[in-house]
């Protein structure tokens, strides 16, 4: 038996003699066929049953110079993360946002020296990665911006799908930054359609609300090394101080929110139905379609937790806390754009939504580590890819119930710097509301 091993579209092609348990006959091509992805698996699975084969999925990888050289400086945690990946060559390191995953993915490329694709879920992150890059020399860039290849290479979730098939034979070493991210539908053809063996996820929390991160062990590798904030604080990490206010509505608020939670209630209750975890919310949403009512109680429960979520007393409270922590840098995160917007002209703290353009945003960003704005607001655009290390208060006026938006948001003031002692992180929780479940839910994973 003999087989010929070659890349095509996303593919694995084998040619020859030869039935590969992972692969599947293709009659347009007359052989069989497997997705990218198997490709190391189909050698070990050729070499295992000693089957001769022509290997030229590699054909295209693009060649890469030696970093052994390179002098990377690893804190103890970071040096066991990397022993522990590289004893399979694959998997996830689930470590605080501020802890430094990103030494362990450059240990990880100076060990390797293999051509190596970093995916990351934003523009921001591919400049700050571009930044640490540079010690092995010229990174390229593969995005909406600009489109060149080296063989260290940035790129951001949505340009690696795009061109999945014809990035997928040029690397040997894929990093997924906020691996999070790669199990929804799309994205997870990035890592099905490529040929690289070795697979490096990073992120603060691995599990998704919506249990997709199920698929992460077929397609990176599964968790190998994983620390919680309270394991690094006071060392690595800053202390940090997590404390909930409970803000009572205002009188006409509550009589609303009453209403409309009553009304959700109601109906589920009528519906004999539970609301236990995200695919029961999902089946309720695609009830929508087809029942009235259905679409008029999901409506009050929006109601609803907009009220709880921008309730007036907030905003009292948050200028309470602004001069408190008048000489501190403030981070203030909100669920909703337009209350971002209420509280940058309130208190005149410039704002970041989705809507704010790149430069807008360099700019406030820039201003913001420089000293020029002691405090921004935003929605949930900050949760990734922002480094401040001297800000050492968030306040959550408004958020969801994600463990991975909490642990991302107390991230923001984990950094160490100098002088900073205790960071502290505020929740706003609107009294007797929905809101209260909203937030123990989110802290679990803190713990």
């Amino acid at each position: 038996m003999f087989a010929v091993l070659k890349y095509e579209k996303g593919t694995i092609r084998i040619e020859g003699n030869v039935h590969i348990p992972l692969a599947k006959w293709d009659d347009r091509s007359r052989c069989y066929r497997a997705l990218a992805y198997k490709y190391r698996d189909i050698v070990d699975y050729l070499k295992n049953s000693r089957i001769d084969f022509e290997d030229h999925v590699q054909d295209n990888v693009i060649p890469c110079p030696y970093y052994f050289d390179a002098e990377i400086e690893l804190r103890d945690y970071q040096a066991e993360a990397v022993k522990r990946w590289m004893t399979g060559k694959r998997g996830v390191v689930v470590l605080p946002t501020g802890a430094g995953k990103t030494y362990v993915a450059l240990d990880v490329i100076r060990r390797l020296s293999v051509s190596t694709l970093i995916v990351v879920p934003t523009l921001a992150l591919v400049d700050q990665w571009k930044e640490k890059l540079i010690l092995f020399g010229e990174v390229g860039e593969f995005t909406g911006r600009r489109k060149e290849l080296k063989p260290i290479t940035v790129t951001t979730y949505d340009s690696a799908y795009v061109n999945a098939e014809f990035l997928g034979d040029k690397f040997l070493l894929l990093v997924f930054d906020e691996v999070h991210h790669l199990p929804a539908e799309a994205y997870r053809q990035i890592a099905e359609m490529s040929i690289a063996p070795y697979r490096l996820g990073l992120t603060a929390v691995y599990e998704r609300e919506d249990g997709l991160h199920a698929l992460l062990p077929d397609l990176v590798g599964g968790v190998v090394y994983e620390l919680k904030p309270k394991d690094l604080a006071g060392k690595h990490l800053a202390n940090y101080v997590v404390e909930r206010i409970k803000v009572p509505l205002t009188e006409k608020e509550k009589e609303l929110y009453d209403l409309k939670a009553k009304k959700f209630k109601e109906y589920i209750v009528s519906r004999r139905l539970k609301l236990e975890n995200v695919e029961d919310f999902r089946q309720l949403v695609m009830m929508t379609g087809l029942d009235r009512e259905a679409y008029e109680a999901l409506k009050s429960w929006e109601e609803a937790r907009r009220i709880a979520f921008n309730s007036k007393n907030k905003l009292k409270v948050l200028k309470e806390l602004l001069e408190k922590h008048k000489g501190d840098k403030i981070i203030i995160f909100t669920r909703y754009n337009d209350l971002v917007y209420s509280i940058s002209r309130i208190f005149l703290i410039p704002a970041i939504t989705h809507k704010t353009d790149a430069k807008e945003r360099k700019y406030i960003l820039d201003g913001f580590k420089k000293g020029k704005f002691k405090a921004i607001v935003s929605s949930q655009v900050l949760d990734e890819g922002i480094d401040v290390p001297d800000a050492n208060v968030a306040i959550i006026v408004s958020g969801t119930g994600s463990s991975r938006e909490f642990i991302q948001r107390l991230g923001r003031i984990l950094r160490p710097s100098k002088g900073k002692d205790t960071a502290i992180l505020y929740e706003l929780i609107s009294k007797d509301t929905g809101e209260v479940k909203v937030s123990r839910r989110r802290r679990v994973k803190i713990r």
